[in-house]
C-alpha cells in the first residue's frame, strides 16, 4: 500500500462541506493536527455549530469519505472542535455576511445631532478612498438615507440565483444602500413594537446580498433600545462610532451610548467619537468659528472616556443643503467639508486597522 500523506488526506476531505458555512472544510482551513500512523489517521475539525447533530454529521462525512478513498479498514479518529463565537471569527468563517470585512455601527445617545448626515458622508468618503462600502439604514422609525441619497420612491430589486429571494442593495454615489424607507411611503409611519423592529433589522442583513465589502456602516436610531441590543447580539460588529454635538445635554446621552457598548455583556469596541456641529462657519468667511453649542465638548468627553476623537465637523450650510438634495457633501473633496469628511474616513480606517492588529496579536498570544 502506498504511504498516505497529509496532502492526500486534505485532498480527500476537500469534498466535505461544513453544514452552516456551506463550504469545504479544507477550503475554510478547518482541518488541522493531521497525524498518520500506519492505517490510523487522526485529525481535528473545527465547526460553526457545536451541536451534537452537527458534530455527528461532519464526523460521519469525514469517515465515510476517507474510507471510500482509502478502504474500509482505515481507522479514523476525529476531534471535533467548536469555532470561536461569531464576533471573534474571521469574516469568511461566518454564515452571516461572510463577504463583509468590517461592520461598524454609527450611534448617538440622542436625536438631532446629525448622526445620519455623518453616516451618509462617512460612507461616501470611505468609498472615495477606494473601499467597497455598504450602508444599512437601521433607523426603522425615522429612515433618512432614501432622502440623503436621492432614492425616495426607489425599490430594491430581488435576485433568486442562489435559490433564495435576496434583496439587492441600491447603489448610489458608490455606496450600496438598504433602508426600511424603501418599503414604506415617505410620509408613512412605522408603528411597530420591539420584536417586529428586531425582525425587520435582521432581515436587512440576512435576506440581502451585500456581496464583498470592506465596510458595512449601520446607521442606528438614537438611544439604547431594542435595535441596539439585537444588533450587538446577532451581528458580528467590528466596532461602534458615537456621534454627538458639543453641548452637555447631548454629551450626557453620548456618554451613556459609549458605556453601553463597553459593558461586559455587550463588549463592542468603541472606535471613537465624532463631534458634529462643532462650530458654525458663515458662508464666505471660512476662518470664523462661532461655537454655538459650546467648544470641544466631545473632545473633552473622548479624553475622559479614553476613546479616540475621530473628527470635529462644523455646522456648514452646504452640508445640510447637500443632504436635502441627495448629494452628500463628501462627494466634493475640494471643499472644506469634503476635506473634513475625507480626513474623518482616514481616521476611521486607521482605527479599524489598529483594532484588527490588536485583535490578531491577542489571538497569537492565546
Amino acid at each position: 500500500m502506498t504511504e498516505i500523506t497529509k496532502e492526500d488526506i486534505l485532498k480527500i476531505l476537500a469534498t466535505v462541506i461544513e453544514p452552516d458555512l456551506k463550504r469545504s472544510i479544507v477550503e475554510l482551513g478547518l482541518v488541522g493536527d493531521i497525524h498518520i500512523e500506519g492505517e490510523t489517521i487522526t485529525f481535528s475539525v473545527k465547526i460553526s455549530s457545536p451541536t451534537m447533530h452537527s458534530k455527528m454529521q461532519v464526523k460521519n462525512s469525514c469517515i465515510n469519505t476517507i474510507r471510500q478513498s482509502l478502504g474500509e479498514h482505515i481507522q479514523v479518529n476525529i476531534d471535533i472542535q467548536a469555532l470561536p463565537g461569531v464576533k471573534h471569527r474571521n469574516p469568511e468563517l461566518r454564515s452571516l455576511l461572510p463577504g463583509v470585512k468590517h461592520i461598524i455601527a454609527i450611534a448617538s445617545g440622542k436625536g438631532g445631532v446629525g448622526k445620519s448626515t455623518v453616516a451618509a458622508n462617512l460612507a461616501v468618503a470611505l468609498s472615495l478612498s477606494g473601499a467597497k462600502v455598504g450602508l444599512l439604514d437601521a433607523d426603522i422609525y425615522g429612515p433618512s438615507m432614501p432622502l440623503m441619497f436621492n432614492l425616495v420612491n426607489r425599490k430594491p430589486t430581488f435576485d433568486n440565483t442562489s435559490g433564495r429571494n435576496m434583496m439587492e442593495p441600491i447603489q448610489s454615489h458608490g455606496v450600496g444602500i438598504l433602508s426600511i424607507g424603501f418599503f414604506a411611503e415617505a410620509s408613512q409611519a412605522v408603528p411597530w413594537r420591539g420584536p417586529m423592529v428586531s425582525k425587520a433589522l435582521i432581515q436587512l442583513f440576512q435576506d440581502a446580498d451585500w456581496g464583498s465589502l470592506d465596510y458595512l456602516l449601520v446607521d442606528l436610531p438614537p438611544g439604547t433600545g431594542d435595535i441596539h441590543l439585537t444588533l450587538v447580539d446577532k451581528i458580528p460588529l467590528t466596532g461602534a462610532i458615537i456621534v454627538s454635538t458639543p453641548q452637555e445635554v447631548a454629551l450626557a446621552d453620548a456618554r451613556k451610548g459609549i458605556s453601553m457598548f463597553q459593558m461586559h455583556t455587550v463588549n463592542v469596541a468603541v472606535l471613537g467619537l465624532i463631534e458634529n456641529m462643532a462650530y458654525y462657519t458663515p458662508e464666505g468667511n471660512p476662518d470664523k468659528k462661532d461655537y454655538i453649542f459650546g467648544q470641544d465638548g466631545a473632545k473633552k468627553l473622548a479624553e475622559q472616556m479614553n476613546v479616540p476623537l475621530l473628527g470635529q465637523i462644523p455646522l456648514i450650510t452646504r452640508i445640510r443643503e447637500a443632504g436635502d438634495v441627495g448629494i452628500p457633501a463628501a462627494l466634493n473633496e475640494n471643499t472644506i467639508e469634503g476635506k473634513m469628511f475625507k480626513d474623518l474616513a482616514q481616521n476611521v480606517i486607521e482605527c479599524v486597522k489598529n483594532l484588527s492588529a490588536a485583535s490578531s496579536k491577542e489571538k497569537v498570544e492565546v
